[in-house]
């Protein structure tokens, strides 16, 4: 078991363990020591280089410094990008040939969290025998390399404009943007100067909002996590669809011109069903333990193969790797197009669906016509950290009486989250009501079974 690292890193409170300027400063000289140690640098006569992003929070300033110390104190050299979305990130350690990049940013959390995000030089998030070594390393002295040998830190003046570029270079050359007004949140975040660049560079009448970050706005009332927002803006403005990321710039959530909502199972389905016309579906699809059933049942008419990965953008993309597939993808918004990048991508995977309603002429209302996703209810019950809930009677029993009296037409999924100390209970099946019921007695059982 890992310690700090949850499914996408390490993320919490700023100010309250492990999300201190003195624990990330050990954290980013424990990760110098994991790098230092590979034996790559040793035949190039070269030290290795990070690779440092992060998203618009006010604490990035401060973390920012921290990583680079510890980094520096490992005797590893440091590249400093700024405010950029998670997936350029990704991107900037394969361009420009780097051997790690790390990304502070709480994704679609509020202000006052910040986390840190590993990715490995080809762009993937680091494996699990990774990220233990890393913290294997925390346990042990900070030592500080002679001054000849500390890192050195520089900064990169034209990631903005490189990684706008790489976004375009997704969407077909033969296709663009014109006539259409799109709506971008950019839930001011890390994105705020990435995504209208974007839309409006392949042609599209953009109207931008979420783009005036402070510090302290991050994912406030905007962005994918309240859509809300977007829905307003695309009726105000008369916009044929609008497109929300979230705090990183790693999930996207669509409306279309009349305010209905596109989540990212209804996402990953339209641009697997666009692929599969154009032959260009590369085997098929990975969803997670809490895709719609909708959309599994969806593929199965489509004959597109389909498998459910553990919650985690990295577990879909283990199940891609494992089945030679392309398509991945979660129902937050968390989409993974492995052909055109390593991780989930907001603005790539927006530009995936952007080509299917371009080259079809078609609307994302006809793309899911006939495809009626089924009703969920989610409850987030709030437990110590102590608690596990895999060998509780009675939570085991509620969860069977409730399957059997589904009886086949819905399922009922608890899990723990990987990022907070919640039990998440998640109930969904064709009758709404059998849904709403079974969600809310299951989470009480599981609130007196922590409490007992």
């Amino acid at each position: 078991m890992k310690k700090f690292f949850g499914t996408d890193g390490i993320r919490g409170r700023v100010g309250k363990e492990p999300i201190t300027p003195q624990f990330i400063m050990h954290l980013g000289y424990a990760a110098g020591k994991v790098l230092a140690a590979a034996d790559w640098h040793l035949a190039k006569g070269k030290r290795p280089t990070v690779l440092i992003g992060k998203d618009t929070r006010v604490s990035g300033y401060m973390f920012e410094s921290a990583l680079e110390a510890g980094l520096s104190a490992a005797g590893v050299d440091i590249i400093l990008s700024g405010p950029m979305p998670t997936p350029a990130i990704a991107y900037l350690i394969r361009a420009l040939r780097l051997q790690a990049g790390i990304v502070i940013s709480a994704s679609h959390n509020l202000f006052e969290d910040n986390g840190v995000k590993f990715f490995s030089a080809t762009g993937s998030k680091l494996p699990d025998e990774t990220e233990r070594l890393i913290e294997s390393c925390l346990s042990e002295p900070f030592v500080t390399k002679p001054s000849a040998e500390l890192g050195k830190a520089q900064r990169i003046d034209d990631a903005a404009g490189r990684y706008i570029e790489f976004c375009k270079s997704t969407f077909p050359y033969h296709l663009d943007l014109r006539g259409l007004r799109i709506v971008v949140d950019c839930a001011n975040g890390a994105a705020y100067h990435i995504a209208g660049h974007v839309m409006h560079e392949l042609g599209a009448d953009v109207v931008e909002i979420g783009v005036q970050p402070n510090g302290l706005n991050i994912n406030l009332e905007c962005g994918s996590t309240h859509i809300e927002t977007l829905q307003k803006a695309v009726k105000q403005h008369h916009a044929d669809l609008g497109i929300a990321l979230d705090g990183d710039g790693d999930r996207v959530i669509m409306v279309d011109r009349n305010a209905k909502i596109y989540d990212g199972d209804q996402l990953l389905y339209i641009i697997a069903k666009h692929r599969q016309r154009k032959k260009m579906l590369t085997g098929g699809v990975v969803g997670t333990l809490m895709t719609n059933l909708a959309i599994e049942h969806a593929f199965d008419k489509l004959k597109i193969p389909f498998q459910r990965a553990n919650v985690g953008d990295r577990y879909v993309l283990e199940l891609l790797q494992q089945n030679g597939w392309h398509l991945g993808g979660e129902s937050s918004g968390h989409i993974l197009c492995y052909d055109k990048h390593t991780t989930g991508d907001g603005i790539i995977s927006a530009l995936q669906v952007l080509h299917a309603l371009r080259d079809s002429d078609k609307t994302l209302a006809e793309w899911m016509r006939n495809v009626v996703l089924y009703p969920q209810r989610l409850i987030n019950v709030q437990v110590s950290k102590s608690f596990t809930f895999s060998n509780n009677k009675a939570i085991k029993a509620a969860q069977i009486e409730a399957e059997k009296d589904f009886n086949g037409k819905g399922r009922v999924l608890i899990r723990a989250s990987g990022t907070e100390p919640l039990i998440r209970v998640m109930v969904e099946g064709e009758s709404k009501q059998k849904v709403h019921d079974w969600a809310g007695r299951i989470a009480e059982i599981v609130a007196a079974a922590s409490h007992g």
